[in-house]
C-alpha cells in the first residue's frame, strides 16, 4: 500500500509563515512521499528475490528511514501548526516541562537552540515511553 501526500494548502496565508515558505515545504514533503513509495517498491522486489544480503539492500534500507522519517515528521509539523504560539506553563504540559527542565523558560531555549543547529533541522519534543523523560531532540 503506497503512502500518499496530504493536502496542506489550508496553511497558506498563515501568519508568521510565507506562502514561499510553506510552499517549499509542501514540495519537500511531496518529495519524501515519493521517495517513500519509490524505495517500498524496489526493497520489496528485492525481498521477493532474495537479495536482502546485499550491500545496495542494506543502504536502501537505512535511506528509507531518511525519506520515512522526513515524510512522517512534515506531517507531524503541518498538522501541529496553529495556536497561541506558547506553552501555557500552567498547564499539564507546561508543568511536565517544567519539571523536566527546570522552567518552561530554559525548555524553550533548549528548543529554540536545538531547532537552529545546522543539520536536519528538525525538533521534537517527546516523551520517552520507556523511561517515562520528557526529551527535546
Amino acid at each position: 500500500m503506497a503512502y500518499a501526500a496530504k493536502n496542506y494548502e489550508k496553511l497558506l496565508g498563515m501568519e508568521g509563515f510565507s506562502e514561499t515558505l510553506l510552499k517549499n515545504h509542501f514540495t519537500l514533503y511531496q518529495g519524501y512521499v515519493t521517495n517513500t513509495n519509490k524505495l517500498l517498491d524496489i526493497l520489496g522486489g528485492m525481498l521477493a528475490e532474495g537479495k536482502t544480503a546485499t550491500p545496495e539492500y542494506a543502504e536502501l534500507k537505512r535511506r528509507l528511514g531518511w525519506e520515512f522519517n522526513g515524510m512522517r515528521l512534515h506531517e507531524y509539523y503541518f498538522e501541529n501548526l496553529g495556536g497561541k504560539g506558547a506553552l501555557d506553563a500552567g498547564s499539564r504540559l507546561g508543568k511536565a516541562v517544567a519539571a523536566e527542565f527546570g522552567s518552561v523558560e530554559k525548555w524553550e531555549a533548549d528548543f529554540r537552540a536545538a531547532g537552529a543547529m545546522r543539520g536536519i533541522g528538525w525538533v521534537v519534543l517527546y516523551q520517552d515511553a520507556v523511561g517515562g523523560r520528557l526529551i527535546s531532540q
